[in-house]
């Protein structure tokens, strides 16, 4: 498994764009659930990593794995 690690604000602006486009859709299947779910807690600890970043002053990192990388670049 690969992994990255990445700006934390970045990725977070990318969790909400996917999540906007997740919602736009009527689906509501099990695996378009569990997506969704999935995007929800990457943003939420890549929001936590970048807030943390801004009152430290040091540098918002999140790793992903390539499937959660994957995820998030596929629905934008």
């Amino acid at each position: 498994m690969s992994y990255a690690a990445l700006d934390a604000a970045r990725v977070a602006r990318a969790c909400k764009v996917a999540l906007s486009v997740l919602e736009a859709n009527p689906e509501s299947s099990e695996a378009h659930v569990r997506k969704t779910l999935m995007i929800e807690r990457m943003a939420a600890l890549a929001a936590a990593a970048a807030e943390s970043a801004e009152a430290t002053g040091g540098g918002g990192v999140v790793t992903l794995t390539s499937e959660e990388f994957w995820l998030v670049s596929k629905n934008w």
